[in-house]
């Protein structure tokens, strides 16, 4: 697949069939996480794959929608700051480099023919019990990983004249 109809393919999953995700594919799903590039190569994170099957109920704590547990797999990025790079004026960029993971995660499901979707707004207190995080760890960001058993719908996107500027502001 081209790059940029993979880019453009790839959309918000919210259904999923109950056919589990093979072994081998989630496998090369995890290196495309572990070959991400990170500021200063640190990776600074840690990927939690958790088998929804038996833990529907304490996975809703984290994030109530029904589709989020009807996927056959959820994954936690999670940053570890204390690993992080961090730029001189202090800004540390573990959650940084955790969202090219996660996106390197997405984009090598979707050309595996795997649906995902991108969960930012989950209970992170819910998270760090159910996921039993040491002190350090935060998450970050979560994906459901399946089959989708629905369409991707219409996208609406801003122009380009509305987010890139040349030269200053």
């Amino acid at each position: 697949m081209k790059f940029m109809d993979l880019i453009k393919g790839r959309y918000s999953v919210r259904r999923y069939e109950s056919k589990p995700v093979e072994g081998e594919k989630l496998e090369k799903i995890l290196e495309a996480v572990r070959v991400a590039p990170t500021a200063a190569n640190k990776q600074p994170f840690k990927f939690i794959v958790v088998n929804t099957e038996g833990r529907e109920e304490e996975l809703k704590t984290i994030y109530g929608a029904e589709w989020f547990t009807q996927a056959p797999l959820v994954i936690c990025g999670c940053a570890v700051p204390e690993e992080g790079w961090v730029r001189r004026d202090g800004k540390n960029y573990s959650e940084v480099d955790v969202t090219i993971a996660m996106d390197h995660l997405i984009l090598e499901a979707t050309n595996l023919g795997l649906g995902t979707c991108w969960i930012a707004a989950f209970n992170a207190d819910a998270a760090r019990k159910v996921l039993n995080l040491p002190e350090g760890v935060e998450p970050v960001l979560f994906t459901t990983l399946g089959y989708p058993a629905d369409e991707p719908q219409p996208k609406t996107r801003k122009e380009l004249s509305q987010i890139v500027h040349y030269e200053h502001w």
